[in-house]
């Protein structure tokens, strides 16, 4: 009697190699681990681009008794040493990083770490309260390179989809939850309207404390949103919180925005781009602006800035600007066909000169205290034009401008961008504080008053 061998062949590059030796195999390749699927493929792609985001927050104390304490006998006021973590992501390969605006809010030192622990300072370079995001950048050698994450197309969105909230909560190397895409934003952005929960994508995915200001991903690893809170029952019962996270095409709204010379280098251009997969566009130009004035149409795409591809929205922002004469040579395509134009840029400090008739300086808040002024930021008014409209309004020179139409102001971006949206005879209304010494004595006082742009 024969015993009958059965061969089970664990993959279909196995076979019998032969019949005298019925129990040898010859397999052409190993069987593939199960454990490395389209998830931990996702989780392995995006890792290198999110860091941890660590603040460190001066708070000045005050009181009554302090406050004459300081006045009388020039004692420095209490502080307070806050510390927070949150996360964020690399965008662009120059260290750029996008994070939550709450995570780096009033922060006076903020340090990111990768996920391979190096560790780096970085400072914000701009952020939108609407939208809740903030832009840094990552302090590091000249010519260092990160990894960057890649972004989904902003309608490329699958209700019901598996997608993975990632941060860095600790600096320990990353922590990542999963889950599914519950719900789409469910409401159009509203201009400059905070956003809610209507706005943003809901996922069932855990978005765990720390994770605030990182990304959200689908299983090919594109972020399609950034993770910026939690929601749970206000009645004191546990259970899984219900993830939010802001969508890609707000984020790359705000992109758009940040990415612009009026923000990087001071300078009027007055158009915005956005991407639109691989390709840019122009998303729109104001009017009497220089960009419309060269020509520039919505949906144009840019081709060549000075000779060199346009490339992302960070390396066109960069070729535009770089220019010292402050004009750039552009090819647009428009259509099926190609048109060259020349936009030339005007610096917003001649912006503003020319709109209030004044002229100001940016101020820090070890300047103002030089100038008599302990405790407000904002923009010193250097000095007033003749029979311009500040001066018709009562502006005096040597004035603190600390808010505009109620938006604090204490940079010339921030005034300037506000400025060129408006137009000639629009109002404005003018924060202000003034000084008056009185012996040793320093009065602060808080005044409104309206302008009229020329």
């Amino acid at each position: 009697m024969f015993a009958r061998t059965i061969h089970r062949f664990s993959s279909p590059a196995c076979r019998p190699a032969g019949l005298l030796l019925l129990s040898a195999l010859v397999c052409s390749g190993t069987e593939p681990d199960v454990r490395h699927d389209a998830t931990v493929a996702a989780v392995q792609k995006v890792i290198p681009s999110v860091v941890n985001v660590a603040t460190e927050t001066i708070v000045e104390q005050h009181d009554w008794y302090e406050g004459i304490f300081r006045r009388f006998y020039g004692m420095p006021a209490r502080q307070q040493r806050s510390l927070s973590l949150g996360s964020g992501v690399i965008i662009e390969e120059e260290g750029y990083v996008l994070t939550n605006f709450h995570v780096v809010r009033r922060a006076s030192r903020i340090q990111v770490k990768l996920w391979d622990g190096r560790e780096y300072d970085a400072e914000q370079v701009v952020a939108t309260t609407a939208s809740d995001v903030a832009l840094l950048k990552i302090t590091a050698q000249s010519g260092e390179k990160f990894k960057a994450i890649q972004f989904a197309s902003d309608d490329d969105l699958l209700l019901g989809e598996t997608v993975l909230a990632v941060g860095n909560p600790f600096g320990l190397g990353g922590s990542v939850t999963k889950g599914i895409l519950s719900s789409k934003n469910r409401r159009p952005s509203n201009g400059n309207e905070p956003l809610n929960v209507e706005d943003w994508l809901q996922t069932d995915a855990a978005i765990n404390p720390g994770n605030s200001g990182g990304p959200l991903v689908n299983l090919r690893g594109e972020l399609i949103g950034l993770n910026v809170a939690v929601y749970r029952e206000e009645d004191g019962q546990r259970g899984m919180g219900v993830g939010f996270s802001i969508p890609v095409r707000q984020v790359s709204a705000a992109l758009s925005r940040f990415f612009t010379p009026e923000i990087t280098h001071s300078l009027w251009f007055g158009a915005q781009f956005r991407s639109e997969g691989t390709n840019l566009v122009v998303a729109n130009v104001q009017s009497a602006s220089p960009a419309e004035k060269a020509g520039l149409r919505q949906g144009d795409r840019p081709l060549k800035v000075n000779g060199r591809p346009a490339g992302s929205i960070v390396s066109l922002n960069r070729l535009l600007a770089e220019d010292p004469t402050r004009q750039a040579n552009l090819v647009l395509g428009r259509g099926t066909g190609e048109i060259a134009t020349k936009v030339r840029f005007i610096p917003l400090a001649e912006v503003i000169q020319h709109k209030l008739g004044l002229s100001v300086l940016e101020t820090a808040k070890a300047s103002a205290k030089r100038l008599g002024i302990e405790a407000p930021d904002g923009l010193y008014i250097e000095q007033v034009d003749k029979d311009g409209p500040a001066e018709r309004a009562g502006i005096p020179r040597g004035a603190l401008l600390a808010n505009i139409d109620g938006q604090n102001v204490t940079d010339l971006r921030t005034l300037g961008a506000t400025l060129t949206d408006k137009k000639k005879g629009d109002p404005l209304v003018l924060g202000l504080i003034l000084t008056r010494r009185t012996g040793s004595v320093i009065q602060l006082r808080e005044v409104t008053t309206e302008v009229r742009l020329r």
